[in-house]
């Protein structure tokens, strides 16, 4: 058991920057332990390698200020919300034991993104039930059910259900980013272009979290949807 306060469940490294880098960068500056957990190692993705895309996250999680971050090499493009797969999902769920999870947008463009993100609520939700049994290296694990679930966006323009000032954070959310060497815009790349690698891309990404960030009076904005409505103890919360 490695407890943490906050764990993204994440289909591909990368994901986790890309919609929730900020988030993570600004508790982890308020203190909290935040670790990722990478579903799989992008092994289909058209640019970079594994190797790569494993040094990157690495990378990635130092400049973020991660706990830890682990990969459970589900098949890219191919993994399901199966029971094999949940199994592998609840034993990281109770290994963490984390208070908050966020995961992928719950529709988005890749499919994969949809399928993690069913796959990491309902593994929220088994790894609670005791009759479960799993282990970790070894060693029994006690169940687990985090108390809150939130999806962070993706590629498509989802509506949020509450937005996280992440304005100074944003620095580091796009270095963790550009970690990503292979995946995103180099001017001298020879790789072939692809949805995420082109300028446009970023200048997407940012004029989103400024769009966000306006709606909420700061300069920028991460949005977030919910399946279970929170509770707040006093209106006061909601600020």
């Amino acid at each position: 058991m490695s407890k943490v306060d906050l764990l993204v469940l994440a289909a591909h490294p990368d994901d986790a920057e890309l919609g929730c880098g900020g988030t993570v960068a600004k508790h982890v500056a308020m203190g909290w332990k935040v670790a990722v957990v990478d579903f799989t190692r992008g092994e289909l993705g058209t640019r970079g390698s594994v190797p790569e895309r494993d040094r990157e996250a690495a990378a990635a999680a130092k400049i973020l200020g991660l706990t830890e971050r682990i990969n459970l090499d589900l098949r890219d493009g191919f993994f399901q919300n199966t029971e094999a797969d949940q199994r592998k999902v609840i034993e990281a769920i109770r290994y963490f034991q984390p208070d908050i999870v966020l995961a992928n947008a719950i529709t988005d463009r890749h499919p994969d993104h949809g399928k993690g993100a069913q796959l990491a609520f309902d593994s929220c939700f088994l790894a609670g039930l005791e009759k479960i049994r799993t282990h970790w290296h070894g060693y029994e694990q006690k169940a687990w059910r985090p108390k809150a679930v939130y999806h962070f966006m993706q590629s498509q323009p989802i509506k949020p259900d509450f937005i996280v000032d992440v304005s100074d954070h944003w620095d580091t959310k796009m270095k963790a980013i550009r970690a990503f060497s292979t995946q995103f815009f180099q001017p001298n790349s020879r790789e072939p272009v692809t949805f995420i690698s082109t300028p446009e891309f970023l200048k997407m990404l940012e004029s989103r979290a400024v769009d966000f960030g306006h709606a909420i009076g700061v300069r920028y904005g991460e949005g977030f949807t919910v399946r279970r409505t929170p509770g707040v103890n006093s209106l006061r919360d909601i600020f």
